[in-house]
């Protein structure tokens, strides 16, 4: 048999012919839309960008937690919202949903803070987007992790982690924002006024942060890390935020120094900084993963479930969420467009503008295109309680709410929404106990969020633990945020009442409290549908609560027999410390003898029933415990003792 063999002059240009045939099918490919999710131990990334740059982005973050873990010595790091990252490739795509801020688009990357979930975008077309990005990281992760501290804490914090750089070694501290010049020409707050400043607007915030209070708080926060002073700044943030100590003193006691020795440290230290401006200068961190040793997967994306992911997170910025709805809605009118995410997010704008039929609409229409997405059971979740609070009356299909947040958080265990949502619904079914076990965690994982402290002090009076909320009620009056203060104003005016019959005035103006103060006499509300995997039926258009026609004096009069005799108050003053458990004397159970060592002083706290001792950070007592550091409420017998109102373990 004969065989016709090419010359490799004929093989070359016969390969050649093809390469050209086929160019520009390859470059029709390169310019379509393509859209991956990358997925590394912490984070995900959704790109139109190749493998590799979501690759880097994820590395990125990861190292960025890494660092943040170190410099606040933390093993565990919570991440108590959700958090997506979207990078886009070129200018193009980036600029249709950049946010406009004072007149002008942030180029480079951005952050939407939000109450279920928390964006990063980012523009890979500029180098090392990253960068932009990295004070809100670090703010971010400070509210997932830290207690509330003062202003200059958190600023000083993020604008030192803001100089962070990860080329083939990590270096932070150098001058973020030419703040050495400043602090050259300035003269100096004094650092009882710095430590005095309140939060300043967010309004503004990119044209102020070049001001002497970034810059001395910058400062302050590199003297204290670069000292290993963090542990005597915790003493301090809890004398000044908790034990209500006047500033001076509070520095004396917690530095060992006076307010005027602390500032000329603080100076001396910035005086000694080697070329402090130079912002290729810093000192080297060790221990943080190098790129080569951070792993991640890759998953195909469809090009309109990629779309969609961009539009849900542009719903969050006023100016561009109506155009985002209108590109949802073409997706979704296209037959092989339509996808769960695309309506979620229609039923997310719903649920913004109460439109709480259209939300649950979009919701049964988004579970027959995918059942076992986690975030339509947050939301289905959510609407039944944005409903309830609208028309201040019990949450309408609570088992099926319930299963629905158990879903979530079999997904994520650390949402903290998640789980602040499931103890309100538990509360609202009469489960006293199991709300508090579900808002227990919530609060550790988001130890900053006022709302959720709000909330468990509605669990505490359904309970009838007025101790334990009053304690926690007297401390958010004064929270700043406006609606949590004046909440808790009005719940400690109106707990005389509810002591005696039961229910809150009515002039209490928060449905949500009304609701839940008397839940634990409430029975659950039947279930409205099938199991949370199947389509739901619309829930019921919000209503007008049915005012009680009858005055207080009738219903006394009415339920004269169910009401037991108000108990004594015990009007002794509820006192707030932190400090160190040494032991405990468990010798006559059920009571319990506590000696907590709190500076200087040794107090013996007494509790008559350690098994029903209001307890946060554990699920249940032990006499074994020891050199645990705790926070507790009590009422002072003496000058060394008292008796247990509720106990923190951390």
């Amino acid at each position: 048999m004969s065989r016709n063999y090419c010359s490799p002059r004929q093989l070359h240009f016969t390969v050649l012919l093809c390469a050209v045939a086929f160019l520009p099918i390859a470059f029709a490919r390169s310019d379509e839309p393509h859209w991956i999710r990358v997925n590394s131990s912490h984070f995900s990334v959704v790109t139109d960008a190749d493998e590799k740059h979501g690759h880097d982005v994820a590395v990125r973050f990861e190292q960025m937690r890494a660092v943040f873990g170190q410099l606040l010595s933390r093993s565990r790091i919570n991440m108590s919202e959700p958090i997506d990252i979207i990078a886009l490739r070129n200018d193009e795509e980036y600029s249709k949903i950049v946010p406009i801020r004072q007149g002008q688009g942030i180029a480079v990357g951005f952050f939407i803070a939000g109450e279920d979930r928390d964006y990063f975008t980012l523009n890979l077309s500029k180098d090392e987007s990253w960068r932009s990005i990295s004070r809100d990281f670090a703010l971010a992760f400070l509210n997932y992790n830290y207690p509330p501290t003062q202003p200059w804490f958190d600023e000083g914090f993020a604008e030192y982690f803001s100089s962070l750089r990860l080329d083939k070694q990590v270096q932070i501290g150098a001058d973020p924002e030419s703040f050495t010049e400043l602090l050259n020409t300035s003269k100096w707050l004094t650092i009882p006024d710095l430590f005095r400043t309140v939060r300043e607007s967010s309004s503004g915030e990119e044209k102020s942060r070049h001001t002497l209070f970034y810059a001395e708080s910058w400062i302050v926060m590199h003297y204290l890390l670069t000292q290993n002073k963090l542990s005597e700044t915790g003493a301090y943030l809890d004398l000044v935020e908790n034990q209500k100590l006047a500033v001076e003193e509070a520095i004396q006691k917690a530095y060992g120094m006076s307010a005027a020795q602390f500032e000329q440290a603080v100076k001396d230290h910035f005086h000694s900084l080697s070329q402090p401006g130079d912002s290729a200068t810093g000192a080297q961190l060790s221990g943080v993963p190098l790129p080569e040793n951070i792993g991640s997967s890759t998953q195909e994306l469809p090009e309109a479930e990629g779309r969609a992911l961009v539009e849900e997170m542009s719903l969050r910025l006023p100016d561009h969420r109506e155009h985002g709805v209108q590109q949802l809605e073409s997706i979704t009118n296209q037959p092989k467009g339509d996808n769960v995410v695309a309506r979620r997010g229609l039923a997310w704008a719903h649920l913004e503008k109460m439109e709480f039929d259209r939300a649950v609409d979009e919701l049964n229409k988004g579970a027959e295109l995918n059942a076992k997405d986690p975030w339509l059971h947050y939301y289905l979740a959510l609407v039944r309680l944005r409903a309830a609070q609208s028309s201040r009356t019990s949450i309408q299909g609570l088992p099926n709410m319930m299963q629905d947040l158990h879903l979530v958080l079999d997904w994520d265990p650390e949402f903290a929404a998640a789980r602040s949502m499931l103890a309100m619904a538990q509360l609202d079914g009469g489960g006293v106990h199991a709300a508090l076990d579900s808002m227990r965690p919530a609060l550790q994982l988001s130890p900053r969020n006022q709302s959720y402290l709000l909330d468990m002090a509605q669990i505490y009076l359904a309970g009838k633990n007025w101790d334990a909320a009053t304690a926690m009620l007297e401390r958010l009056k004064n929270s700043p945020d406006p609606k949590v203060a004046k909440s808790a104003q009005e719940q400690l005016e109106g707990l005389p009442t509810l002591r005696k019959y039961g229910v809150l005035p009515q002039s209490q103006t928060s449905g949500q409290s009304q609701q839940m103060a008397s839940a634990s006499s409430q029975s659950a509300t039947p279930s409205v549908g099938p199991p949370s995997s199947a389509k739901r039926p619309p829930e019921p258009q919000a209503q007008t609560a049915k005012q009680n026609p009858k005055t207080d004096e009738e219903v006394t009069e009415d339920h004269r027999d169910q009401i037991p005799a108000a108990p004594q108050l015990d009007k002794r003053a509820i006192k707030f410390v932190k400090g160190k458990l040494i032991a405990v004397d468990c010798t006559q159970p059920p009571s319990a003898i506590l000696t907590v060592a709190a500076g200087a002083r040794v107090l013996k706290l007494r509790t008559q029933d350690y098994k029903s001792l209001t307890l946060i950070g554990a699920d249940a007592f032990s006499c074994d415990w020891k050199t645990r550091a705790v926070a507790v409420n009590y009422r002072a017998g003496g000058a060394t003792d008292g008796d247990l109102v509720s106990l923190e373990v951390q």
